[in-house]
Order: structure tokens, then C-alpha cells, then sequence
């Protein structure tokens, strides 16, 4: 049997999509997943994302990051799946509902409402998540967002003269984060844009990050520093973020189709 694949990317953020809606599929477990995301012996990705049935919305959309975890949230991949769906949405995910409709510069994702109880990020122990009284050696005073994910977010002067390949992982692994982190760093441009890295978790440096985008903003609204409604340019390219206090976070930008292809399980040790 081989399966069916579709490479997609938001800005750079590269996914191989498997569709299960109407078709059985092979068991996705996390050696799988790693090695189809293998750049050099499987596919290549940044994540394996895997679409469903669902008995709540109208599919449900699972994420496996490049090592195989499973992710519970992405926000390049809503998009992706949008373009995919081609009509709006309602996306069941392990963060929850989700919903995508086509917009004019690509899809805009409801990405549903900011988590910023220290719990709920989650941190090891109670901690105010808006300036948080932790440092690793220059990156001090973050703030911690969930948006589907857990999130830290530095804010600095220049965010690409931080090595985030060697503070990334250190952060990500650290005790305080029990379920691991993404790290975000960002500098303010002005009112209206921001600039951003993300080493993501469990993927390592990303080109763009749309949950990262979304925590980034946030956090910045959050502490002033930008308008409710902000530009986000990642390595991969720009993001629009709206937020208002108590509402949801709405992320709009583009995704791309890159080809299709098929995969036989069995080149990956996985049964027919």
C-alpha cells in the first residue's frame, strides 16, 4: 500500500500533510513520524501533520514535530490545512477548536484565546508569567504565553544577534518548563511590527513559527508595546496578528502547496 502525501509550507515552516478524512491510514506513531520528517532518509519536514475524522468539528488535525513528539497546536499548519480545505472550517485539535477561511492575503486561523495562568503555560511552580524574575545568561524577564503551545518570549534589542541554536535548546529543556517550551526572540520596531526567531519545540530553528507569531504579539500587547493589531516578520516572511483582550487571537497569512507524492509504510518498518 503506498499512501498519499502533500508537501505544504507557511513561510518556509514545511509540513508533510497525510489526509485520513476519507482513507484509512497507517498507524502514525513517534518513530514514524521522525522518520518521514527526516530531511536526508524520508520525506523532510518540520512537522507530520495528519488529517482525521471528527465527531465535533469537520476534521480533526493532529502534529508531530520533527523529532516525533506530538505537538498539541501549529499555526502555519492551520493555514496550510485551510488552503488545503479550500472553504472555512472548524478544526478539532488537542489545544481545541480551531477555525480557518480564506482571506485575502491567504488564511486567516482563530487561533481561540490566550492562556496566561502559570499553570496553564505550564511552569513547574507559580510564577507571574507577565515578567518572569528568571535569566538565562543575557535573555532575563521574559513573559510566558500559551496559545495551543507553551511559549516564553524575550524581548530584545537585536533578536538576530542571540544564539538561539545554543540558548534554544538549554531553554527549552529547562526544569522550570515540564512539558519543554518553545522560544521566542523578539524585537519591537515599532508600534505597528515586530520581529522575531523561534527555536521551536522539539523542531529546533524554524523559518516561521504562526503560534510563536501569535505568543510574541500577545506578549508585546500585553505589556504595551505594540497596537492590537501588529506585524510579525519571521525569517520566512510576515504574519498579521489581531488580539483584544478576551477575545481570540486571529493570525492571517499565506501557505503554499509545494508537490504531492506517495510513501510505501513499509520503507519505514511500518506494516500494510
Amino acid at each position: 500500500m503506498r499512501v498519499p502525501f502533500i508537501k505544504m509550507h507557511g513561510l518556509g515552516n514545511d509540513f508533510v500533510v497525510l489526509d485520513g478524512r476519507a482513507q484509512a491510514l497507517p498507524a502514525i506513531d513517534t518513530r514514524l513520524a521522525a522518520a518521514l520528517a527526516d530531511r536526508h532518509r524520508g520525506i523532510g519536514c518540520d512537522q507530520l501533520v495528519v488529517l482525521e475524522p471528527s465527531a465535533t468539528a469537520d476534521f480533526r488535525m493532529r502534529f508531530f514535530n520533527a523529532d516525533g513528539s506530538e505537538a498539541q497546536s501549529c499555526g502555519n499548519a492551520s493555514r496550510a490545512v485551510g488552503l488545503l480545505h479550500g472553504a472555512p472550517a472548524r478544526i478539532e485539535t488537542l489545544a481545541g477548536l480551531v477555525s480557518t477561511t480564506p482571506a485575502e492575503n491567504g488564511i486567516a486561523v482563530d487561533m481561540g484565546q490566550p492562556r496566561l495562568d502559570w499553570q496553564a503555560i505550564p511552569l513547574a511552580y507559580a510564577m507571574d508569567t507577565h515578567t518572569m524574575p528568571v535569566a538565562w545568561e543575557d535573555l532575563e524577564d521574559p513573559i510566558a504565553v500559551n496559545v495551543g503551545n507553551p511559549h516564553v518570549i524575550f524581548f530584545v534589542p537585536d533578536c538576530d544577534a542571540v544564539d538561539l541554536a545554543r540558548l534554544g535548546p538549554l531553554i527549552e529543556n529547562d526544569a522550570l518548563f515540564p512539558e519543554r517550551v518553545n522560544v521566542n526572540v523578539a524585537t519591537i520596531e515599532s508600534r505597528g511590527a515586530i520581529r522575531l526567531r523561534v527555536w521551536e519545540r522539539g523542531a529546533g530553528l524554524t523559518l516561521a513559527c504562526g503560534t510563536g507569531a501569535c505568543a510574541t504579539a500577545v506578549g508585546a500587547m500585553r505589556r504595551g508595546l505594540v497596537d492590537a493589531s501588529v506585524r510579525v516578520t519571521l525569517p520566512g516572511g510576515p504574519l498579521r496578528i489581531d488580539w483584544a483582550q478576551g477575545r481570540p487571537i486571529v493570525m492571517t497569512g499565506p501557505a503554499t502547496e509545494a508537490f504531492r507524492g506517495t510513501f510505501d509504510p513499509a520503507d519505514f518498518g511500518v506494516p500494510a
